[in-house]
């Protein structure tokens, strides 16, 4: 198949928006390879929106931009963009099977703030910093940021009705989680991610590296008169969980910080890593190692259930990313060992980005999550529609599982909530052309 003047190969990845495959040039057959990506719906304005994003850009850990185009169908000019293929792993699978160095470590994080640095300094942010958007290159072990899909920039029009633009998760900054507690019923309020949001998830993706666990967002959410704090967990300083050089742990917590000033620019991060990992003592070379687990506290003191449905569901909606740290936590305990850090089976998968594509480079396919923690509530996708449920062509948003039109929330990560449906690591719940069937109904 062509599209223009590249033959595209083979496919390597998928999303709720777009399709990755390796493609060639037409005329270079048997040459170099590049990152196609293509829409899932026609004249989709995230493409439009992601390469200009990526014309700005010219840096050694940014794939560079190669062509933009459309491809004729009867519904639509269906967009594609065109990208350096990135031939590595990604960031946490990179840690699998090695024994990682603090001072490994500072120079993999100074190469992803560089790039992050490069992205501000054109006006935009990136929105979707996580170990799976960081690809450590196999030539030279450098890293590469990659899927700009989520991205923006300065006078860049909101492409969605929700509170948060897409993202992951346990990568929200604590400001960006306080937004939404207080303006998750308000219509037309948009929270706008600037560059400290990047700056907290590339700290987010540290503290996973090295510990293997996701910190919780350090926030305060505010209560009616009357109710119950809402639980939040203690966020366990990363030197407490494993055995780093000073200078790293330090700029961890400092990317960490709950006053989004207080983390510093990208471009300062970057320095003070690299001068780190280029002036740090000896330590910095030893092995990190996992320390004796700390002592946990006794458990936050639950929401009264008796003071209304509605805030239980604010308390749902606000804080979906933090119990991803929970269950992550509570697995991480029944785990622990003093050992030598490989990342061996452990939570490798990321969290999956939500309401765009992930774009798919080469990965290896023994990077799993095993099954740790609670169980999941969410049902599995059955293996045709539901009664009543919507058939194709399905609408814009909406995505083709089994025969059947479902719709990908944002936020919804597994474990799946009891009325959603889990697929590949996401939940999905049912597009239904009339009123949805009684419980009862068996699929």
């Amino acid at each position: 198949m062509e599209l223009g003047s590249w033959r595209v190969l083979e496919l390597k990845g998928y999303g709720a928006y777009g399709v990755v495959y390796r493609a060639e040039r037409v005329e270079e057959a048997g040459g170099p390879s590049f990152a196609l990506k293509l829409a899932r719906h026609p004249k989709d304005p995230r493409f439009e929106r992601e390469a200009e994003l990526l014309s700005r850009l010219s840096h050694p850990n940014v794939p560079g931009l190669r062509d933009r185009g459309e491809w004729a169908q009867p519904g639509g000019p269906v967009p594609f963009i065109v990208m350096d293929w990135v031939e590595g792993t990604p960031l946490y699978a990179w840690g699998l099977g090695r024994v990682l160095t603090s001072r490994q470590v500072l120079r993999v994080l100074a190469q992803a703030a560089r790039a992050l640095a490069a992205t501000h300094g054109v006006d935009g942010v990136h929105r979707d910093v996580k170990g799976a958007n960081l690809l450590v290159r196999t030539e030279d072990s450098h890293a590469v940021l990659i899927d700009f899909g989520a991205g923006s920039f300065r006078g860049a029009p909101p492409l969605t009705d929700e509170v948060l633009p897409p993202g992951t998760s346990p990568y929200r900054s604590p400001e960006a989680v306080q937004f939404r507690w207080r303006f998750w019923r308000e219509r037309g309020v948009h929270y706008a991610p600037g560059p400290a949001d990047d700056v907290y998830a590339l700290g987010v993706t540290a503290y996973r590296l090295v510990t293997g666990v996701y910190p919780p967002a350090e926030v305060t959410l505010e209560v009616a008169p009357g109710e119950a704090p809402v639980p939040i967990p203690v966020r366990v300083p990363p030197e407490q969980r494993v055995t780093l050089c000073p200078q790293l742990a330090k700029l961890i917590r400092q990317m960490l910080a709950k006053k989004p000033s207080a983390r510093g620019s990208a471009a300062e991060v970057a320095r003070a890593l690299e001068e780190a990992a280029e002036f740090a003592g000896p330590e910095a070379d030893q092995p990190i190692t996992r320390r004796p687990l700390p002592a946990v506290g006794p458990p936050a003191r639950r929401p009264n259930a008796a003071q209304g449905s509605h805030r239980r569901g604010m308390w749902l909606a606000a804080a979906a990313g933090l119990s991803v740290s929970l269950i992550l936590q509570g697995a991480w305990s029944l785990w622990w060992q003093p050992r030598p850090f490989r990342l061996e089976g452990l939570f490798q998968a990321d969290a999956g980005t939500v309401g765009l594509a992930k774009d798919a480079f080469p990965v290896s396919d023994a990077v799993q999550a095993p099954e740790l923690g609670p169980k999941r509530i969410g049902l599995e996708v059955p293996k045709k529609p539901l009664q009543g449920q919507a058939r194709p062509p399905c609408e814009k948003r909406e995505v083709e599982l089994n025969g059947g039109c479902w719709v990908l929330p944002r936020e919804a990560t597994p474990p799946c909530g009891t009325r959603n449906y889990e697929w590949k690591g996401a939940c999905y719940y049912p597009v239904f052309s009339s009123a949805r069937p009684g419980t009862s109904e068996q699929p």
